[in-house]
C-alpha cells in the first residue's frame, strides 16, 4: 500500500472508533480510541482461525508503518509544539526550578534504578539481557508522554498547581529522556568499549541547549514575522512552517527537536507575543488550528498504539516481566520523584500527596513505545518491546482512567 491509503485507512479507522467512543463508551478521546483499537486487534486475533483475511489485512498495514519514524520524525513534532502552546506560561515559570529537576535528575535518576531492578527480574525470570540493554530499557519508559498526559489530565480535575508540574515536567522530560536513550544507545552500539564522559557531557550539551536555543530563535523569528503583518491566513502558514521547518533543522544540526518546538510552543503561546504579534482573528485561527491538528495526531496515534499488539511476540516470560514491570516501574519513579520534592516542598506550596498523585498522574505512551521498537534485535528488541507495550497499556488505560479519582480522593481527605 502507498503511503496515501496508509494514511487513509488510518483516518477513517480513527474516525469510526472515535464515534463508537463519543457514542457509546464516552471515555477520555486517547483511552477511548486505545481501548476499541486493542479491542478490535483481540477480535482479529481471535477470529483469525476462521476468518484470517481480516488478520492478515491489518497485520499487513501495521507492518507497513514505521512508528519509530511517523512519530519521532513526524507526529511529534506537531503534538508536542501544540501542546506548549496551551500551557500557562507564568504558572509553568513559577515552577521552573522543581519541573527542571524532574526533567534532568528525576529521569536520570529513574532511567538507572529501572535498569538496575530490571536486570535483576528479567534474568530472574529466565530472560537474558544485558545491563547496558536493561539500561535502554530504563530510558525509555523513564520519562513521561506529554501526549498521554495532556490529554487525559484535561478531564481529570487535577489541581492548577499540579497539573503544571506534570504537564510541565512531561514537555521538559520527554526531550532529556530521549537524549538519554540516544546517548546509551550509542555505548550498547559500540558495545560499551570506549566510554568517554566528555563526548557523553557534549552530546547531552549539544542536544539540549541547542534544541533550547533553536526553539527561542524560531520562536523568536515567527513573533517578527508575525508582528510585521496582520493576515491571519499567513500567520498559520509561518507557525505551521515553524514547526516543520524547525523540526527538520533540529535533526540536521543534532539538536534536539522535541526541546526546540517545546520551547517555540511556550514561546508562541506566551501572553506578550500574542498580544504584541497576533490580532483577535489571528489569535482565534492559530488556536484553533493547532487544537484540530492536536486531535487528528493523537487520534491517529492512538489507534497505532492499538493496532501495535498484532505483531508483538507474547511470550509467557515476556508477559510476566511485563506485569512485574509496572510496579517496578511506578516505584522507582516515585523513588526519582522524592528527591526534588523534598527539596521544594518547603518553598513551593505543594498539593497533599504530590509524590502520589505524580508518580500515578505520569503517564507513558507512544513515544516509549516508538523508541523501543527502535532498537535492534542485538539489543533485546523482542522482550524489550514487548515489556514496554503492556507497561504503556496499563499506564494509559488504568493510570489514565483512575487518576482523577485519586486527586477526588486526596481532596475530600484534607477537608
Amino acid at each position: 500500500m502507498d503511503l496515501f491509503t496508509i494514511l487513509t485507512i488510518l483516518i477513517v479507522v480513527a474516525a469510526i472508533f472515535g464515534y463508537i467512543n463519543v457514542r457509546f463508551l464516552k471515555l477520555p478521546v486517547t483511552i477511548g480510541l486505545m481501548i476499541i483499537s486493542l479491542g478490535f486487534s483481540l477480535l482479529t486475533m481471535g477470529i483469525s482461525q476462521f476468518y484470517p483475511a481480516l488478520f492478515e489485512m491489518e497485520k499487513s498495514l501495521v507492518e507497513q508503518i514505521d512508528f519509530h519514524k511517523v512519530l519521532m520524525e513526524g507526529m511529534l513534532s506537531f503534538l508536542l509544539f501544540a501542546g506548549a502552546l496551551h500551557v500557562d506560561f507564568r504558572s509553568l515559570s513559577s515552577m521552573r526550578w522543581p519541573i527542571l529537576l524532574f526533567a534532568t535528575l528525576g529521569v536520570i535518576t529513574s532511567t538507572f534504578l529501572v535498569g538496575a531492578l530490571s536486570f535483576f527480574l528479567f534474568n530472574a525470570l529466565g530472560i537474558s539481557i544485558s545491563f547496558l540493554h536493561c539500561l535502554l530499557f530504563g530510558a525509555l519508559i523513564s520519562p513521561t508522554d506529554p501526549i498521554a498526559v495532556l490529554g487525559i489530565l484535561k478531564q481529570a480535575g487535577v489541581p492548577k498547581s499540579l497539573e503544571t508540574k506534570i504537564v510541565g515536567e512531561s514537555l521538559f522530560n520527554d526531550g532529556i529522556g530521549v537524549v538519554v536513550f540516544i546517548t546509551i544507545y550509542q555505548l550498547a552500539q559500540s558495545g560499551a568499549g570506549h566510554f568517554d564522559a566528555g563526548e557523553v557531557a557534549f552530546l547531552f550539551l549539544e542536544e539540549v541547549g541547542g534544541g533550547v536555543a533553536l526553539g527561542l530563535g524560531l520562536g523568536y523569528l515567527a513573533y517578527y514575522m508575525m508582528r510585521t503583518i496582520d493576515d491571519y491566513e499567513v500567520e498559520v502558514l509561518v507557525t505551521l512552517a515553524m514547526v516543520m521547518g524547525g523540526y527538520l533543522l533540529a535533526s540536521a544540526l543534532h539538536f534536539s527537536g522535541p526541546l526546540a518546538m517545546v520551547v517555540a510552543g511556550l514561546m508562541v503561546g506566551h501572553e506578550r507575543f500574542r498580544t504584541s504579534s497576533m490580532s483577535e482573528q489571528t489569535e482565534r485561527y492559530v488556536d484553533k488550528f493547532w487544537e484540530l491538528m492536536d486531535v487528528l495526531f493523537n487520534a491517529v496515534l492512538f489507534v497505532l498504539i492499538g493496532l501495535e499488539i498484532v505483531i508483538l511476540q507474547f511470550d509467557q516470560q515476556y508477559v510476566v516481566a511485563g506485569l512485574i514491570a509496572i510496579p517496578m516501574v511506578l516505584l522507582c519513579r516515585a523513588m526519582a520523584l522524592a528527591t526534588p520534592i523534598a527539596l521544594f516542598r518547603s518553598r513551593l506550596n505543594f498539593f497533599p500527596k504530590t509524590n502520589l498523585i505524580m508518580t500515578w498522574g505520569g503517564l507513558r505512551g507512544g513515544i516509549s513505545i516508538a523508541l523501543a521498537l527502535s532498537l535492534s534485535e542485538y539489543m533485546s528488541r523482542t522482550p524489550i518491546l514487548t515489556i514496554t507495550y503492556i507497561v504503556v497499556v496499563f499506564s494509559i488505560i488504568v493510570q489514565g482512567l483512575t487518576v482523577g479519582r485519586l486527586v477526588k480522593n486526596v481532596q475530600g481527605e484534607q477537608s
